[in-house]
């Protein structure tokens, strides 16, 4: 017979009062023994609820709290706030974790119509975006890249870089910020992104949203929860999303089905697929005018919903992949929790490269002048095998509490690249002019595969930390991570190398809490990169061959606090970091066509601040602002020249590392029915990698909403973004630029059922 263990349900502000999406004034207390307590509590109590609460007079009713022995939390749907994450292996309060920790819950998400993963980064603070030269966007954090979205994840396991990501299925998203390898494993050396995933909880509830909005727009979306069972229950996610665009179009369809049973019982079971299909006409890039001819800030002119490609363009990806977990709760409180993922993930890209006709210049610049399209294609195939095992629990040794994090993970991927796939032979694209954007030409795809370089990569990680209470207010921190790394890499000529890395990652901390609202914390960490992590292998990667060649390292060091404001109903947090990176890859100018070296050094040092919940009950902020005062590369082997260019320049600060950059959202319930928020997205000036010369504005975006309860079921929502049609170079890269989104209007209908 199943050892039921005690739980109970919350209303989660009441089924009713969910269903009118007025804000929760309810704070959940979890127990820190189990590590789905939200989802249990609220499927303990929510069958009490339903027999015996009465509806809320109006939207305002503040519902009694329920005390649960713990600490307390808000849901995700409910609010801006959250006080707990998974981002650390295991369940952890976010005032235990000495390090920055930033979450966009699905309520911000929901307010601000942030459906594509990358609008999620676009309003966090401190993230910048390169613009790849195969399509793919290599996200920066404070400066240092995630490898291409090596550093991205999906419920704690690595998620692939090739698809587009919708949040359709996301929970919340969480930045850690930092370096993180002995949590995470290689990479992480600005800090790792999070997608939680939705699971199953023990009610019924189902809210379906249909969006309609300019460039055609027409997204359907439905969350459907329906308990099945005492402990068990079924949650099924889907998106159709159909968007013109003014002719670079995408549409989209995604469905994530996941079953859970045991929930809240000793021994709980989930299995899950997702699977996300994206067809697009990407608007691969703009090209720029300096304001000094040859350098100088970048002159954005060609409007941003400006389409100059191919209707034959395309970029198609998708992801699938299937899940199994387990969660074993023993009786004294710890808990092993497994999982295995395997998935498959597909990118194919067929595009035009936008230029200005020889001799244009801002002066001559008219809806006459040339666009020349030439093309750029790109094939990539990914599977990928994971499993972890994290076991977390307190126990008293020696006098003292020490909560314990073990565990292990084991990681598989079989890649196939076609980097440069543009036909045999090369097809000439017809040109255009600035005045027929979207001009309907198009031509077939040419490309002939000459084979794929084939990329296989493994890794098993083995870590231990251990978080022990030396006084009723002081905590020290310290854990190791042991990683063993092995790739190999054959390209399409037959040319072949292999690599293998154990590496060391250490962390250590100190936390001083005097109170229930206050924590303040030192911490230091490492991070690395090994030589092939992502797909970096070729003829003039440093020393493959040679395994006492170390890898690119990092290390952070922080301090900050973390404060509950406002009767609890609000966190702060503010940090101070020190972030470095050696033996950064650098070309050698003695042998630049054939070798690389691990020479290179660069450090950013800068203050975080996060604030997230509600001021008073009608008043809810999210504010995130990241300040880089000091950003340099320290050493390098690349010099100046008379003509100020180059890539990774000693004594310039980094690419893509702005001084300031925020992220503003709040919303005001000024009637029952009515809610109204605006927001802003802040980012300063910056250079693109490896372009010294070249400047990108500063630019700020103003975003609004108004939301109306039409009654207990149905609510509607104006959103309108980029409320001024500002324009302005969101991605960079050395010879283009990626403008941000053209202003949009969209209108939103929820039922809640």
């Amino acid at each position: 017979m199943k050892k039921k263990l005690a739980t109970r349900r919350p209303t989660q502000d009441n089924a009713r009062a969910q269903q009118t999406s007025t804000p929760s004034q309810i704070e959940i207390r979890r127990p820190s023994s189990l590590p789905l307590g939200a989802l249990m509590l609220a499927a303990s109590f929510s069958a009490v609820a339903q027999t015996t609460a009465q509806p809320p007079s109006s939207p305002e009713q503040v519902m009694p709290a329920v005390d649960v022995k713990g600490q307390q939390e808000t849901l995700s749907k409910e609010s801006f706030r959250t006080t707990t994450t998974g981002i650390g292996k295991g369940n952890q309060e976010l005032r235990d974790i000495p390090q920055s920790v930033t979450v966009m819950t699905e309520r911000l998400m929901d307010d601000r119509n942030l459906d594509d993963f990358r609008e999620v980064l676009r309003t966090t603070a401190g993230v910048t975006f390169q613009a790849g030269e195969t399509g793919e966007e290599d996200v920066r954090l404070r400066g240092f890249s995630l490898g291409q979205a090596g550093d991205i994840y999906t419920d704690g396991m690595r998620d692939a870089a090739l698809y587009e990501r919708d949040t359709f299925n996301n929970d919340r998203i969480e930045v850690l910020k930092g370096s993180a390898s002995m949590l995470f494993g290689k990479g992480s050396t600005g800090g790792v992104v999070n997608q939680v995933n939705k699971t199953p909880f023990l009610f019924n509830q189902n809210e379906v949203t249909y969006t309609l909005g300019t460039g055609e727009l027409h997204r359907l979306t439905g969350d459907f929860n329906i308990k099945t069972g005492d402990d068990a229950a079924l949650r099924l996610n889907a998106m159709v999303h159909n968007a013109e665009n003014w002719g670079a179009r995408q549409k989209k369809f995604g469905i994530a089905p996941t079953y859970s049973w045991g929930i809240g019982t000793r021994d709980e079971f989930t299995v899950g697929l997702f699977h996300l299909r994206v067809e697009g006409r990407p608007l691969y890039n703009h090209p720029w005018f300096l304001s000094g001819g040859t350098r100088g800030e970048i002159i954005e002119t060609l409007p941003a919903k400006n389409y100059y490609g191919l209707a034959s363009d395309y970029l198609d990806t998708q992801a699938t992949y299937g899940t199994v977990g387990h969660v074993h709760r023993f009786d004294n409180g710890s808990q092993l929790k497994t999982t295995l993922r395997h998935g498959r993930y597909e990118r194919d890209l067929w595009a035009s490269v936008i230029r200005f006709g020889t001799g244009t210049t801002p002066g001559n610049l008219s809806g006459a002048t040339v666009i020349n399209r030439t093309p750029k294609g790109r094939i990539g195939v990914s599977d990928t095998t994971q499993l972890s095992s994290d076991f977390t629990g307190n126990f008293n040794w020696g006098g003292r509490n020490h909560s314990i994090l073990a565990g292990v993970d084991v990681y598989n991927e079989d890649a196939k690249r076609d980097y440069n796939s543009i036909g045999t032979p090369v097809v000439a694209k017809p040109n255009t002019t600035v005045g027929r954007p979207n001009d309907g030409a198009s031509v077939a795809d040419t490309r002939i595969m000459r084979g794929y370089n084939n990329f296989d990569a493994r890794n098993i990680g083995l870590y231990l930390q251990d978080m022990v209470s030396v006084t009723p207010t002081v905590k020290l921190l310290g854990g190791l991570r042991f990683d063993h790394f092995e790739a190999s890499y054959v390209a399409r000529d037959g040319v072949s190398f292999k690599r293998n890395d154990n590496l060391w990652s250490p962390r250590v901390g100190a936390l001083f809490q005097p109170s229930d609202v206050a924590s303040y914390y030192a911490s230091f960490g490492t991070s690395y990169n090994t030589s092939g992590d992502t797909y970096q292998f070729a003829v003039n990667s440093p020393n493959l061959n040679d395994a006492r060649t170390p890898a690119e390292k990092s290390r952070n060091l922080e301090v900050g606090g973390k404060w509950e404001l406002f009767e609890k109903r609000a966190s702060l947090g503010v940090a101070a970091f020190y972030s470095e990176k050696y033996n950064e890859r650098n070309t050698d100018e003695d042998s630049a066509a054939t070798q690389q070296l691990l020479s290179g050094k660069r450090h950013a040092t800068g203050m975080e601040f996060n604030l997230a919940g509600r001021i008073t009950p009608k008043w809810e902020v999210f504010f995130n602002h990241t300040w880089i005062p000091n950003a340099k590369i320290d050493k390098s082997n690349v010099a100046r020249n008379a003509a100020g260019t180059g890539a990774q320049v000693e004594g310039d600060r980094p690419g893509l590392t702005p001084k300031h950059s925020s992220s503003l959202w709040t919303t005001y319930r000024v009637l029952p029915a009515l809610r109204l928020g605006a927001g802003l997205t802040y980012r300063g000036e910056q250079n693109p990698e490896g372009a010294r010369h070249v400047t990108a504005g500063s630019f700020t975006v103003f975003d609004a909403m108004a939301e109306y309860t039409i009654n207990e079921t149905w609510t509607a929502k104006l959103n309108v973004t980029n409320l001024t049609d500002r324009l302005y170079a969101d991605s960079l890269y050395r010879g283009f630029y990626a403008p941000g989104a053209p202003r949009r209007v969209e209108l939103t209908l929820k039922a809640m059922f």
